[in-house]
């Protein structure tokens, strides 16, 4: 044993020594577009003498860590020119920041990607689906306007319940299971006119990233998915003005330097005006009819120097619909950010954030009613977060991430007043607070030329916060609502209740060569936060609430096996990924539970289990006159809730079977280009009557099984196309202009976005399935948009 010892300690100072002889300095810097100074994020930087390299990270900052001598780097980003640039090491860290030019002005081809080659095979991560602001922009889209939230439905793995529905589901998760970030800040409702358009200005946005499976450590608090939206920083090089005039809303932005090209900022709106054009024929109550949304987006960055960076970000945003009777709905976020480089070796990003959601819903806005009846209902989450992050790059192959995050919760389920004959009530519900608070450490290690891991940690721990009160509530049937215990236990101070999670993250990769590997993930994801939903589809008004003593944190642990190739020098990407997802302490609801100003709402929710599974095929076309892709997803979504359904495992209301998207985007010269979407889905489940009783001329409807989910609506399936003209001639001598023509449904399908059973009123005792359908006819649109 003793032997044994000195061997190992022999080595480790061996090892120890032969780094102290072959010292090492850095070279680093941040990567940017040369045409207007963005960062640019997953940049290869690749020395060629060594064979090896890093990419940037989400802030444009890279590191490298070379002995002394004289290296070529070599700088590749699919869309802009390949870049080499020679340098020496000698006795200090050095500093280099490198400018890459757009290389699509140059190639007849068109490119649909902004990332290094090769990197969905050689990176470690997977499950991950980035699009561009490019690519979404040639896109067909409803009404002619961009659409990031449309763009995302068509990839493997995405679905929405339909037309008019709030958000997106990944991997048969609920809509609240999806932590949508926009600038490191969380929406809550992403989705503007009850899901049709989402609440990101497509003038603003600068990186789109979907990650499914495989989530790095710094994540955490959803169990689904992270969509991670990034907003441009403004042009660093020269003012722009960018806009679009569309058939309900039109756009605007405006970016440039200041403070002598250190800084600069971008403004972004948009607003509808539905209501404005038709108001000239309301007459009426519906003379007062207000319909419309506006958002406004803005970020600011300034370089105090080459190691400090500040930015600043904000939206706000705000839906409006109804007349004498209505309802509203909004978001509002605020980001300030400080990139710090502390060495060449250690970059910090601390970010501080404010997030808002507020919802409201009044009847007789107007005071028309005679009686002097009313109600008026506001409920809001807010929270504020501080987070830390990390990144220290150890060696060339071992990129270490570490850091924390605060998050403060405030949430009031709802704030309601209601009036009769001039007499006021409050019904309020009491607020609730909670905290959240978490720390992860993470390695990117590559252990030799073809296998590479990524593992890390997350411990997340939640507590609610007095003031407060909790009921308890009297065992009943499962399924059956449950009867409270009075009185309810009060908390003047102090903590309710806690929950802590250990979160272990997991990646290996696998290279059989530098255009094939195979990948696997692990992770666990808790979240405490929630959304109650008891309708076909999530609406605005649909309630958040905090884990409480009673409704415990989601859990989901989820593994996927996938294998990625690419052919034709990169011209092709083909991935198939398989997942298996195990679900805790998922919600459901009592028949005819009752979710709004219901202050015994533990005793209508259900809790149980779930599963996900299923298999991705993805192939996707890069380069050429004709791009696109093509994805197809086979996938299965179950509950397990005692008390329903016999306590059997029964379907999802958001599985489907069978996804299948095409997206083609043709460049047919330097003024024309076309695309063209389709989309077909199975469709989703629905609860349905088995049979009826007939009494006193009336057919009653039932359930014989008490079967949930026991029958499917019809499929769905949509085609779309789209094209764009370029006008040769300059808009005002020096602008640039484009039209943008777009069919929505080509064919005229109407979807069903549900069923309902009814009676037939002009036959009696007769029942019929009615179909319910959001958008049951060709949409068209033109748009033009224009850029000085």
């Amino acid at each position: 044993m003793i032997k044994k010892i000195s061997i190992l300690l022999l080595l480790l100072t061996t090892g120890y020594f032969t780094f102290a002889q072959t010292e090492k300095h850095s070279i680093s810097g941040y990567l940017r577009d040369a045409a207007n100074g963005e960062s640019l994020i997953g940049v290869s930087v690749y020395v060629r003498e060594l064979g090896t390299g890093t990419v940037s990270n989400d802030y444009g900052f890279y590191s490298l860590s070379l002995v002394k001598g004289n290296y070529t780097l070599v700088i590749n980003y699919l869309g802009y020119e390949k870049t080499e640039k020679s340098i020496v090491i000698n006795n200090a860290d050095q500093t280099v920041n490198i400018e890459l030019k757009d290389e699509t002005q140059k190639l007849k081809e068109v490119v649909i990607t902004a990332q290094k080659e090769d990197e969905n095979v050689r990176s470690v991560e997977m499950s991950v689906n980035k699009v561009e602001m490019k690519t979404i922009r040639r896109m067909p889209a409803l009404l002619g306007e961009v659409d990031v939230i449309r763009s995302i439905q068509l990839l493997p793995g995405v679905t929405t319940v339909g037309e008019g529905a709030s958000g997106f589901n990944v991997r048969g998760g609920n809509i609240d299971q999806n932590l949508i970030l926009l600038d490191e800040a969380p929406v809550y409702n992403s989705s503007h006119l009850f899901g049709f358009f989402s609440v990101f200005n497509p003038d603003a946005v600068k990186d789109v990233k979907l990650i499914k499976g495989g989530v790095p450590a710094q994540y955490g608090g959803r169990l689904s998915s992270i969509l991670d939206v990034r907003l441009k920083e403004g042009n660093a090089k020269k003012p722009e003005l960018n806009g679009g005039i569309g058939t309900i809303f039109s756009r605007f932005s405006y970016e440039r330097p200041f403070l002598k090209n250190r800084g600069s900022f971008i403004v972004a709106a948009r607003r509808s005006y539905i209501d404005v054009l038709a108001k000239p024929f309301l007459r009426g109550d519906l003379a007062s009819s207000r319909f419309n949304f506006y958002d406004l987006t803005a970020k600011a960055n300034y370089r105090i120097n080459d190691k400090n960076t500040v930015f600043v970000s904000g939206y706000f945003g705000r839906d409006v619909f109804g007349a004498d009777f209505g309802f509203e709905w909004g978001n509002g976020t605020a980001t300030a950010r400080w990139n710090h480089v502390f060495n060449s070796k250690l970059f910090m990003n601390l970010t501080t954030y404010y997030s808002s959601y507020t919802y409201a819903l009044e009847s007789d806005r107007n005071n028309k009613s005679v009686s002097g009846d009313k109600f008026k209902w506001n409920s809001s989450i807010k929270n504020w977060s501080v987070k830390p992050d990390f990144s220290y790059y150890l060696t060339p192959n071992n990129l270490v991430t570490f850091g924390g995050q605060y998050i403060n919760y405030d949430s009031q389920p709802g704030a309601a007043t209601a009036t009769s004959r001039g007499e006021s009530r409050n019904i309020s519900l009491e607020p609730r607070f909670a905290d959240e608070s978490a720390l992860y450490v993470a390695n990117d290690q590559k252990l030799s030329e073809r296998f590479s891991v990524q593992y890390g940690l997350r411990y997340s721990y939640f507590r609610n916060l007095a003031p407060g009160k909790s009921f308890d509530f009297q065992e009943v049937v499962p399924g059956e609502r449950q009867v409270p215990i009075f009185p309810a236990q009060q908390y003047a101070s102090g903590v309710i209740n806690t929950f802590g999670n250990f979160e272990p993250r997991l990646s290996a990769k696998f290279e059989f060569s530098p255009s094939a590997s195979l990948k696997v993930s692990y992770n666990r994801m808790a979240q405490y936060l929630h959304l109650l939903s008891n309708t076909a589809a999530s609406s605005p008004l649909d309630v958040w609430t905090l884990s409480s003593r009673l409704i415990k944190p989601q859990i989901a642990d989820q593994i996927a096996l996938g294998y990625f190739q690419n052919l034709k020098d990169n011209a092709y990407e083909t991935s198939v990924e398989v997942y298996y997802k195990d679900l805790q302490n998922q919600i459901d609801y009592v028949r005819n539970s009752d979710l709004l100003l219901n202050q015994f709402l533990e005793g209508d929710l259900l809790f149980g289990k779930g599963r996900a599974y299923g298999a991705e095929f993805y192939v996707k076309k890069n380069k050429g006159n004709l791009t696109g892709w093509l994805s197809y997803t086979l996938a299965r979504t179950e509950r397990q809730i005692d008390g329903l359904n016999s306590n059997n495992w029964f379907p999802s209301r958001f599985d489907r079977t069978h996804s299948l998207s095409a997206v083609a985007l043709y460049q047919l010269s330097e003024r024309w280009s076309f695309s063209a979407n389709f989309a077909f889905s199975s469709g989703t489940p629905a609860t349905f009557p088995t049979n009826r009783y007939e009494w006193n001329g009336w057919a009653i409807k039932n359930n014989f099984e008490d079967a949930r989910n026991n029958f499917r609506i019809a499929p769905y399936h949509r085609l779309d196309f789209g094209a764009t003209y370029k006008p040769k001639r300059k808009l005002f001598k020096r602008g640039q202009g484009e039209y943008v023509f777009s069919v929505y449904n080509v064919y005229n399908r109407r979807n069903p976005f549900s069923v309902f059973m009814r009676e037939n009123p002009d036959v009696p005792l007769t029942t019929e399935a009615v179909r319910f359908s959001v958008i049951g006819s060709v949409v068209p649109a033109v748009t033009y948009n224009f850029k000085f």
